[in-house]
């Protein structure tokens, strides 16, 4: 199973009077079976981190590595091949194609991803976990937000990837449906041993997180003490 690293990364947008530095030497890194939360303010940084992880963002400095290779050794090819096969999104945008009703945004994953994702029993299971096994036939336009995001947390867990990667994935839902994404992540990464990171400013993660940390102002730190779940 996948882990991943993250040394001395620094991010830098702009230049001259318009350079804003994002990122400050941020270390950091992940192992199968646990849940990571990263807690920090809007602004703080959390979302460039991720995209960085991801290998959606190349950081000015430093280096991510999965499996002990840096996206640095790997070419654009084998960057998307990694990020298709063991890296999921769970991004603010839903990323929802309007034009497909929900059923078939996980057929669209089955033409990129022709094999490795779910088996239909356990994809059955999340969208009954999630309560959206009755929202197939629905199209994006037709459900409330909270109803897509459950959605596109399904889609992103649908190809079976090995790192899993939240960006405020419970932004937009009530308690109730909190304390069912915070035990399906952690589920995810105990029983399935996936490496399951989450950034976040939802305070009602925290007693779940197996490690937590804080963004400020683009620099992160491990909280202490360590949250053991």
């Amino acid at each position: 199973m996948s882990s991943f690293s993250v040394k001395n990364v620094n991010q830098i947008f702009g230049t001259g009077t318009a350079e804003v530095h994002v990122l400050h030497d941020v270390n950091f890194e992940a192992e199968p079976s646990t849940l990571s939360l990263i807690m920090g303010p809007s602004g703080s940084g959390k979302s460039t981190f991720l995209s960085i992880v991801g290998g959606l963002l190349t950081p000015t400095s430093g280096t991510v590595e999965v499996n002990g290779l840096s996206y640095n050794e790997r070419s654009k090819k084998e960057r998307d091949a990694l990020r298709l096969d063991s890296i999921g999104f769970v991004l603010q945008a839903y990323h929802l194609l309007p034009y497909l009703t929900v059923a078939d945004q996980f057929k669209l994953v089955d033409k990129i991803k022709p094999q490795g994702n779910l088996s239909r029993e356990a994809l059955t299971d999340v969208l009954e976990t999630l309560g959206i096994k009755d929202l197939l036939n629905k199209y994006p336009g037709e459900l409330s937000g909270g109803q897509q995001q459950r959605v596109a947390i399904a889609r992103a867990l649908y190809p079976d990837p090995a790192i899993i990667l939240a960006d405020e994935p419970t932004a937009a839902l009530d308690s109730a449906r909190v304390a069912i994404i915070v035990k399906l992540l952690k589920d995810l990464a105990v029983k399935h041993h996936k490496a399951v990171v989450v950034v976040t400013h939802d305070g009602r993660l925290v007693d779940s997180a197996d490690r937590l940390y804080e963004m400020k102002d683009g620099y992160l730190t491990k909280s202490t003490p360590e949250v053991s779940r």
